[in-house]
């Protein structure tokens, strides 16, 4: 192989690993949960709306830790491989997650305080939403 030919070998590589990002987070998640919305059955609205809050958890942690995140080489595709976790039909990580550690802390902690106003606020009331 030719130095020209391994440079557009490294060129398509570099090309797809920039794409692998937004079409695992975004591209592929977003096609999912719109064909999930015009389903009948309401576990990929779960695992869809599991991932969107795991995926804006994720964006607001890698946000704050900027900082010391761009000292480790391989964040983005240890992010890319998480990511592919949270959205892969066979792993369903977003559900996992969603299960064992937000649903739980919801129970434990969402309850006890007793209502919140800001939640009662933005949560549409019975009757509200009946003209669509």
């Amino acid at each position: 192989m030719s130095d020209q030919d391994m440079g557009r070998l490294w060129t398509l590589i570099t090309h797809v690993h920039a794409l692998a990002g937004p079409v695992t987070m975004l591209l592929y998640p977003l096609y999912a949960s719109v064909m999930a919305i015009e389903s009948q059955s309401k576990v990929d609205d779960e695992q869809w709306l599991a991932y969107w809050i795991l995926y804006s958890f994720l964006t607001l942690m890698e946000m704050l830790l900027q900082p010391i995140l761009k000292w480790i080489p391989i964040w983005y595709d240890l992010k890319i491989a998480f990511v592919a976790w949270l959205v892969l039909p066979q792993f369903r990580g977003a559900t996992v997650i969603y299960e064992r550690f937000v649903r739980e802390k919801i129970r434990k902690y969402g309850k006890s305080k007793g209502k919140n106003k800001f939640v009662d606020f933005i949560t549409p009331k019975k009757g509200e939403h009946e003209a669509y």
